[in-house]
């Protein structure tokens, strides 16, 4: 669960808006008195404020559903790949990495679109989408895909996706009281796709990496496939390979740290490894 300095302000101005006594039963007004305008405001106030005061479950249920209608809405304005054998590719490295402890709560959906540039991203409730062009830079190679779908997983997991949405509805929250404002299909549209495939802080990058590292090598992945990848992105940086990903990296941490970092955390993880496999076996008791 997030700290209250992270959603403080989201709360202030729904108080603002429906009064401190109405905000735990927002919900259950949808349908009364206020009409079709008030329903779209609602939901957008419960999915808020049921995953900054909610039991777990509750918020991952809510954070599905908002999830799910910002997916609902890249999917009617971007491309979706038509490639059956690439679908299946991802479902099943999905559901392979959704095997963790860690991602017992969550449920994940992976989907690719067309685009000029090598990206993904990940959506409140786990909606994930990678571009074609960062699938062919992997070449399909299951390892590369699931460092990529196990870094996009972490985001969800913690909760770095929901923050990120959270800290923009803060500032858009007074629309909840406008007729206008339906479903969170508006707004998506307004800050447009290129925004989810923006980066997230260092630090917040970084602790996906770590996490996903774990998650890939938990599910029987190679996690060299996190190097193998970063190291084709800095092939894309230099002049010879130049391909527009300026934006890219000029967002994203630099590939070089995470390069390091990774390589750091699996030699720690090996030595820690080799020590406890050549420790003495215990003694009976």
């Amino acid at each position: 669960m997030p700290s209250f300095s992270e959603f403080w302000p989201i709360l202030f101005i729904l108080v603002l808006l429906f009064g401190a006594r109405r905000l735990p039963g927002l919900a259950k007004t949808a349908g009364s008195k206020a009409g079709k305008a008030a329903r779209g405001a609602t939901r957008k106030a419960r999915w808020i404020w049921s995953s900054v005061s909610g039991s777990e479950e509750v918020s991952i249920r809510e954070e599905r559903a908002m999830g799910r209608e910002m997916a609902n809405t890249v999917l009617e304005d971007e491309r979706a790949i038509d490639d059956p054998d690439l679908k299946a590719l991802l479902d099943e490295i999905a559901s392979k990495l959704s095997k963790s402890g860690r991602t017992r709560t969550h449920r994940f959906e992976v989907n690719c679109l067309e685009s000029d540039q090598p990206n993904a991203c990940a959506l409140p409730g786990g909606f994930l989408f990678l571009t074609a062009p960062l699938v062919a830079l992997t070449r399909r190679d299951p390892d590369e895909l699931a460092a990529v779908i196990a870094h996009e997983m972490s985001h969800v997991i913690l909760r770095h996706s929901i923050q990120r949405v959270w800290s923009q509805l803060a500032i858009k929250t007074v629309s909840l009281a406008t007729p206008a404002t339906r479903s969170i299909a508006p707004w998506v549209r307004k800050i447009g796709f290129q925004w989810f495939e923006s980066a997230y802080s260092r630090e917040k990058e970084f602790e996906a990496d770590e996490l996903g590292l774990t998650l890939a090598r938990e599910a029987g992945y190679d996690p060299l496939g996190f190097v193998r990848v970063l190291e084709r992105f800095r092939g894309l940086s230099t002049p010879s390979g130049a391909t527009g990903l300026g934006e890219y990296f000029s967002t994203h941490p630099p590939v070089n740290e995470r390069i390091e970092r990774l390589s750091e955390l699996l030699e720690r993880s090996d030595r820690l490894k080799a020590t406890s496999s050549s420790a003495p076996p215990r003694a009976d008791a």
